[in-house]
């Protein structure tokens, strides 16, 4: 009963055209020239049959997937693929006393965890003692920065492959590919111009996306003169609106992007990194927080005011929510970034607290200490202390002896 459910199973499915056009061999692999090319270290250490452990980290759809599986046909090893999402240490067992029979009978195996960052300190030590001994070779795929989401003991053991966003020439091909299958399987087609860089566009280098766009559109577009018509409206119907692309990478690097460009007085800059982690969901308040924080470290004292426009920014924020709050953000931010420049403060107090972490930790002159108390006077604490609106034109020393003459400001 149970062959049966499966094979009935197996005729109901409908396999996804990304899946149907994954590539088979490394040279149909599009789109990681950094990494899969002539004489590129990768593929050298292939061709010698040499496996080690890695992680595959890049964007959805960039072929993560498709290059670990191709790396396992290529070395002829047994391939054992899991989701960090649905698995955990039982997995692993289970994979390993797989990987033990396949030594015995002379093949080495690849364990492929999927989102590996979504495993749990104890589920990612448990991989290590098998890395170690050379039972199983790993190759995990993640699309957040692995320095952040890998334990340091599993990271040691693993090399690390940035893999790129699809290009928009290999994305071309590959939707072309998609295109040649849906017509030659199915009905021919014909595409309104422009539909091509419609898709491309929208993909934004996710290849699993520009083809699934491509099959959907296929099959929900109308008979032209027996064919089917591809058009950028149908296109643009199906999709209505595509999320932005927002790991917890890229959480960080647009707040570095959007800091640095309002450094640098770039406002139309500033202003794309704004909307873009408005688009994406990111909490008005973490970017106030970082407007006030350039107000103070960037601009500072060229112009003060520029610290009440962020905080009333901040204010706003709490107030409104957004949509509304984007405006004054975005006024905020046009303000901060066009403002006059000076890192004086930030200097100032960084270079006091060097001085004193480092041990120019000294005590203030005895003239400044505190005399408001009854033995104050025979310790000498305050004793020729002039009273500076009383006599503004007397010169007194402030800092303690021993820094005396140093500069903290450019004052």
């Amino acid at each position: 009963m149970n062959n049966l459910f499966t094979e009935l199973e197996n005729q109901n499915k409908q396999i996804p055209l990304a899946e149907i056009l994954r590539p088979k061999t490394l040279e149909d692999f599009l789109g990681q020239s950094n990494v899969i090319s002539p004489n590129s270290p990768l593929l050298n250490l292939l061709k010698t049959n040499r496996l080690f452990s890695l992680i595959l980290w890049g964007t959805p759809g960039c072929g993560k997937t498709t290059l670990a599986r191709l790396i396992a046909t290529k070395t002829n090893a047994n391939f054992i693929e899991i989701s960090a999402v649905t698995s955990g240490v039982k997995d692993i067992k289970d994979a390993v006393d797989k990987a033990k029979e396949g030594l015995r009978s002379g093949y080495k195996t690849i364990l492929f965890i999927d989102e590996i960052h979504r495993y749990s300190k104890t589920q990612q030590d448990a991989l290590l003692p098998h890395l170690e001994n050379g039972t199983l070779f790993l190759i995990g795929s993640t699309t957040e920065n692995p320095s952040f989401q890998v334990v340091p003991a599993l990271l040691s053991r693993l090399q690390v492959i940035r893999l790129n966003s699809i290009d928009d020439e290999s994305m071309a091909q590959i939707i072309k590919k998609g295109f040649s299958y849906l017509a030659t399987n199915y009905t021919p087609m014909e595409c309104e111009s422009g539909v091509l860089d419609f898709i491309i566009n929208l993909a934004r280098g996710d290849a699993r996306y520009a083809l699934n766009i491509t099959e959907n559109a296929y099959f929900a577009s109308d008979l032209k003169d027996n064919k089917k018509f591809l058009s950028v409206k149908t296109i643009e119907e199906i999709c209505q609106q595509r999320n932005t692309r927002y790991s917890q990478q890229e959480h960080y690097d647009c707040a570095s992007a959007f800091q640095k460009s309002l450094r640098g007085s770039d406002a139309d800059a500033a202003i794309y990194y704004l909307a873009k982690m408005i688009v994406a969901g990111e909490d008005p308040r973490f970017i106030a927080r970082r407007l006030i924080t350039c107000a103070a470290e960037d601009v500072g004292n060229a112009d003060p005011n520029a610290l009440n426009v962020a905080l009333n920014a901040y204010k706003a924020v709490e107030l409104l929510g957004l949509p509304e709050g984007r405006i004054p953000l975005a006024q905020a931010v046009i303000y901060v970034a066009r403002a006059p420049k000076s890192n004086e403060t930030v200097c100032a107090i960084d270079d006091a607290i060097s001085d004193i972490t480092s041990g120019k930790d000294f005590p203030p002159p005895m003239h400044l200490r505190d005399a408001h108390y009854k033995d104050a006077a025979k310790y000498g604490f305050g004793k020729g202390y002039i009273y500076t609106h009383s006599a503004p034109e007397v010169e007194q020393q402030f800092l303690p002896d021993e820094l005396k003459d140093k500069k903290y400001t450019k004052g």
